[in-house]
């Protein structure tokens, strides 16, 4: 008897986005990184094309992050500076991109000016070849002050910046339209919420086809599974032909695993779960590599190992 053909046929494609710019192209980069462009689900190859594949973006922030000195330590010294850091990452780490997080902004912390913020980002730039993403701190108000003269210094480089939320879109939209910026749209693990404001960017003249969704990030074991839900709807949705919602999409896993207690908790805290040294690069791969099968597009990491982990991953599922 004939064997009935089971295959999924989407209609729908991700948007296919490039981050960065070369000489040719305006910038500086000596690459650039495309993500996107898929016709199926993560790795389903039998159904579609998978497009681009995954890429890792390196972490790291203008002040040290409070993490656990085992991670600050297979990081290395490199840490306490911002450049150094982000040279590691692509020449020891391979890392395809930066993300830079401007912690030092934060009110609550050091409370960085925006121009000691935007003196962070220039170097950087000028560090490294690879793209660069950039966020604020996270708190509006301070964000609105410190990403446009950020944006200005990064003018021409088709950075990927972030965040648009629905409080302060208009702000990240006005500033990535001058300097020709890609955006991350930001949303509580809310694919209504994501949509809409998908919809607030593309009603302010934004267009679609440069935005990458970001639905937040979970670490593992707090509410990891919801988070992964939330991406594989919001690709599901884009396949099926939402124009809304067929954007690539971002994971923040480094910033948001040494937020838990099973990735800071040594063993006299936690006993039987092992050494820190080995269980925190083990979460965050963990998390990261989840994930890939979710829908993330751009995984944010920092410890060497879940780097090296998840790039392999990465290699293997694209054969």
């Amino acid at each position: 008897m004939d064997i009935p053909d089971v295959k999924e046929k989407w209609i729908g494609k991700i948007n296919e986005i490039t981050i960065g710019a070369t000489k040719e192209d305006g910038g500086t980069r000596t690459s650039v990184v495309k993500v996107g462009g898929h016709t199926t689900l993560p790795f389903l190859t039998f159904e579609g094309e998978m497009g681009n594949k995954p890429v890792v973006a390196g972490f790291i922030s203008d002040v040290v992050p409070d993490w656990p000195d085992a991670v600050k330590k297979a990081i290395g010294d490199e840490i306490n500076n911002p450049v150094e850091w982000a040279q590691k990452n692509v020449e020891e780490f391979g890392v395809d991109l930066i993300s830079l997080k401007l912690i030092g902004a934060d009110p609550a912390g050091k409370d960085a000016s925006p121009d000691e913020c935007a003196k962070v980002v220039e170097d950087v730039l000028k560090g490294v070849g690879v793209p660069l993403i950039i966020w604020g701190c996270g708190d509006d108000e301070k964000d609105n002050a410190v990403l446009p003269p950020c944006s200005q210094v990064a003018k021409g480089e088709n950075c990927l910046i972030g965040s648009a939320k629905e409080t302060n879109y208009m702000t990240i939209v006005a500033i990535c339209k001058a300097d020709k910026h890609k955006i991350i749209s930001e949303a509580p693990v809310d694919i209504n919420i994501g949509k809409q404001v998908n919809i607030l960017l593309q009603d302010a003249g934004f267009d679609l086809k440069d935005v990458v969704m970001y639905q937040t990030t979970a670490a593992l074991g707090y509410g990891f599974d919801y988070v992964y839900t939330i991406l594989e709807r919001a690709r599901i949705a884009g396949l099926k032909g939402d124009e809304l919602m067929a954007a690539p999409q971002i994971c923040d896993v480094a910033g948001e695993t040494y937020r838990v207690k099973e990735a800071v908790a040594d063993e006299d805290v936690l006993p039987g779960w092992g050494t820190i040294e080995k269980r925190a690069p083990m979460w965050e791969a963990v998390c990261a590599n989840v994930y890939l099968q979710a829908g993330a597009d751009i995984l944010i990491l920092a410890h060497p190992d879940a780097i090296s982990i998840t790039k392999e991953v990465i290699d293997r599922s694209m054969q």
